[in-house]
This record gives structure tokens, C-alpha cells and sequence, in this order.
């Protein structure tokens, strides 16, 4: 698990990560979000014992990170944003030299290293140099050296930089399944993947926790009005004047298509049935009622433009 106390990290007088509080346990695939410079990539780097706190705890399977890095560094594994790989080096030398430092020789490397091989999607570029690879095999091969290990906890700075869709899906499904045994944390800019593969999501903006919970959850708490876009045939301005006295209550705008409107209303007073048995009544034919709510992205932009 990690659990984070009362973190503080500065440079010199400026504050990256203001007194942040959150703990995830495992088979949590979590995911973590914030514009650039808003203390995510800080935080991610503490977690993984490459930079020290100002002050505050951080626990990682009860280990503290500060007296304790080098036991922690054992069980995770970090794939930073950057990806600094060496690009003289075989993909094949280079996850066996990675194994190597973490002391995985012989018959346990050769375990562990078709293990990632596979799951990682490296079979074609086993032989490469890791400098002739593409960008998004790079970014695979990081993965791999992340993974080598076995590590209970993976921590992911942009995973999936650099991939193409058919790639993203493959390193999704991959992040999904490894949820199962592993407590995964990840950021990503591309906030539909994030959407797609995490169970909850953290939203930290100018170093502080300024949204955390499930998708759903977020979306009930900050989605804010339904916008219920209409599409009415012979829908008449004497129509439209009805229409308003018995939905009054709500936003209605009509649209440059006379024959479309839309209704904002919050999620709790959902009128469609009434909506549907007006136009029964009144003999009018409706092509379209389609609702739409906020999205990720929309609750992102809100707590952190």
C-alpha cells in the first residue's frame, strides 16, 4: 500500500506540493492527473524514493520512504516520464543488465525476462538497439525495465507517450490485468485513456488534492447540468411557447434548426418522461432526446483551469 501524510515539497521558497494527504491499497489501479507544474510529477518521484520530502510522511507497505529507501526500491517499479534509456545498448542486454542490478541471474532472468517480453509486446525488437527502436517500442522497453523485477507496486509517468491506439490498448489491457495482483499508479495527459483503464482517479493542481474517488463519483460531484438536446418535427413557435409554460422552470434554448432545442437541467429532476408524453399529447413526432453530461476532461479543465 501507500499511504501519504502531510507531504511538503519545496524548491528553495517555491511550494510544489502543499501539506497533501491520500493512501491507495492493492489491486487499486489509480489514476493520477494534473496540469504541468501542478506537483504531479514531484509527488511520483518522492513515492519512488528519487527525491526527499520537505516534511510529511510517505509509507510504502509501512516502510518509510525516508529510512527506508533502498527496501522500497525493491518492490517497485517506476517508469519515469522521461524514460532514460540507453540507446547503444541491445533491448535484450539492456533488460538483462536492469535484471542484473536487481540481482535476477540465470534461470530467474530468463524467467523474468520472457515473462515482460510477452506482456510488453517486445518480441520484434528483442535483438534491436534500443536508439533504432520507435518511440512507442521505446516506451515499451521502459516498461519492461520497470517490470522486470516483478515489483508489487508500479508507478507510471505517462505510460503511454509516444503509442499508437492499436499500442494503447495493449498497454491498457496490460495496466488492467496487472491491477489484479499489483497496486498501480499512473498519470497521463491523455485523460480518456486515464478515463478507460483506472478504477479511481486523483486530481492534484498547484500542489494540492483538489479531487479524489471513483469516475463515477467525480462525475456525480462535479458534472454540474444535463443538457438534453431536442429534435422535434413540426415543432411551431406556438409549440415552443407550450413547451416553456410547462418546463418553465428549466433553461430552454432553441437552436438556429427550428426544429431543435436544447434543455439544461440538473441530474436529480430529469423530466424526459414528461418531456416524451408532451409530445405524445400535442401529436408531435421527436427524432432525438439525447442527454449530455460532463465528461473527464470537462471536470479536469473545472478544477484545474
Amino acid at each position: 500500500m501507500i499511504k501519504v501524510e502531510k507531504l511538503i515539497k519545496n524548491y528553495g521558497d517555491f511550494e510544489a506540493v502543499k501539506s497533501i494527504d491520500f493512501s491507495i491499497d492493492h489491486g487499486e489501479v489509480v489514476g493520477f492527473l494534473g496540469s504541468n507544474g501542478a506537483g504531479k510529477s514531484t509527488t511520483l518521484k518522492i513515492l519512488t524514493g528519487y527525491l526527499t520530502p520537505t516534511s510529511g510522511n510517505v509509507l510504502i507497505n509501512n516502510l518509510n520512504i525516508e529510512t527506508h529507501a533502498h527496501e522500497i526500491k525493491k518492490i517497485v517499479g517506476y517508469l519515469p516520464e522521461s524514460n532514460p534509456l540507453y540507446h547503444d545498448m541491445f533491448v535484450y542486454d539492456l533488460l538483462k543488465f536492469t535484471a542484473n542490478t536487481r540481482q535476477i541471474f540465470n534461470n530467474d532472468f530468463k524467467n523474468a525476462f520472457e515473462k515482460v517480453i510477452a506482456q510488453c509486446g517486445l518480441q520484434d525488437v528483442i535483438h534491436k538497439k534500443v536508439g533504432e527502436c520507435s518511440k512507442g517500442y521505446k516506451q515499451r522497453v521502459g516498461l519492461a525495465c520497470a517490470m522486470i523485477h516483478d515489483p508489487k507496486i508500479l508507478i507510471l509517468d505517462e505510460p503511454v507517450t509516444g503509442l499508437d491506439p492499436n499500442q494503447i490498448i495493449e498497454i491498457r489491457e496490460l495496466i488492467k490485468n496487472l491491477g489484479k495482483e499489483k497496486l498501480v499508479l499512473m498519470s497521463s495527459h491523455i485523460l480518456q485513456e486515464i478515463e478507460a483503464t483506472v478504477d479511481r482517479i486523483i486530481i492534484i493542481d498547484h500542489g494540492n488534492i483538489v479531487a479524489d474517488g471513483t469516475t463515477k463519483k467525480l462525475m456525480n460531484q462535479f458534472m454540474g447540468n444535463v443538457k438534453l438536446t431536442l429534435e422535434i418535427v413540426g415543432f411551431t413557435d406556438t409549440k415552443l411557447e407550450d413547451f416553456k409554460k410547462k418546463f418553465g422552470k428549466m433553461k430552454i434554448k432553441k437552436l438556429k434548426d427550428m426544429h431543435k432545442i436544447i434543455v439544461e437541467y440538473k441530474k436529480k429532476d430529469d423530466p424526459r418522461l414528461e418531456i416524451f408524453s408532451f409530445m405524445v399529447k400535442n401529436k408531435l413526432s421527436m427524432l432525438q432526446m439525447n442527454p449530455e453530461t460532463a465528461n473527464l476532461e470537462d471536470i479536469f479543465r473545472k478544477l484545474t483551469n
